[in-house]
């Protein structure tokens, strides 16, 4: 069996097995508990957030969304929707960006040299029309490796709150394409200790090499994201199904509960 076979055998499993019952559990306990405000929707989900430390970055959004912290998914939502009204398409990054770093120190700097290659808006308004019109793994196809710097931990934060902001369209995506969600190093480790795991319990060779080179911190390819969607999807209809009054149609939900560390498949 080549290494691709290996790989492509795991993600038949991960992609088809249901959520261990430690799974469900200890999700189901968090959205009970301190999981709760999302259980109606991901928006009330916030980061801290210091305005004037993004204020000089060019293209900076001038809007009262914006005015203080800290910065929830709903308002950077609305933020976007405007700049994307507008055709705003530095702007459109730059606030998922902020969202995306939170606290940290170096964001606006990483911004900056980001939003300085001509082509960045080009490239994102190409991607925002092909999520639009064919889905996030061909929206993701246009902007990986596109934008120097910009890699898919932050531009899957860029299509998710696009995805977010536009209105239902008028004729459906080719192929019942899912929404965009966020994909970065935090929850590609969950996945990968999740993937060890199903694989080893499948029998699979090399089950912890193969999880560790197919999720590995960065870099992912554009099937690697659409694996990553349709387990989600997957897992996400099994929580829905679970009797833990995990809503219907939520996926942003279990990538937010990924995100913050709520279930760890290798204990």
């Amino acid at each position: 069996m080549s290494r691709q076979d290996r790989a492509d055998a795991l993600d038949a499993e991960l992609t088809t097995r249901p959520l261990p019952p430690a799974a469900v559990s200890v999700l189901g306990e968090w959205l009970a508990g301190t999981g709760a405000p999302y259980a109606r929707g991901t928006g009330a989900h916030a980061v801290s957030f210091a305005p004037e430390r993004w204020s000089n970055v060019p293209s900076w959004p001038a809007t009262a969304v914006l005015a203080a912290g800290p910065l929830s998914r709903a308002r950077v939502t609305d933020a976007v929707r405007e700049a994307v009204r507008d055709g705003r398409w530095a702007e459109a990054l730059a606030v998922p960006y902020a969202w995306g770093h939170g606290g940290t120190g170096y964001g606006p700097h990483r911004l900056r040299k980001i939003l300085a290659a001509p082509h960045a808006p080009r490239a994102l308004a190409e991607a925002a029309s092909v999520l639009g019109e064919d889905g996030p793994v061909e929206a993701y196809r246009v902007l990986r490796g596109a934008v120097k710097g910009l890699g898919p931990a932050f531009f899957t934060k860029f299509l998710y709150f696009v995805d977010q902001a536009a209105d239902a369209p008028a004729t459906p995506r080719a192929s019942a394409a899912p929404r965009a969600l966020v994909l970065d190093r935090k929850v590609a480790r969950v996945v990968r200790a999740h993937a060890t795991r199903v694989g080893r319990e499948a029998r699979l060779p090399g089950a912890a090499g193969t999880a560790a080179w197919i999720w590995s911190d960065g870099g992912w390819t554009e099937h690697r994201y659409a694996v990553y969607l349709r387990w989600v999807a997957h897992a996400s209809g099994q929580l829905a199904s679970a009797g833990i009054g995990w809503p219907e149609d939520s996926p942003d939900l279990l990538e937010l509960a990924l995100f913050s560390d709520i279930w760890d498949p290798a204990r």
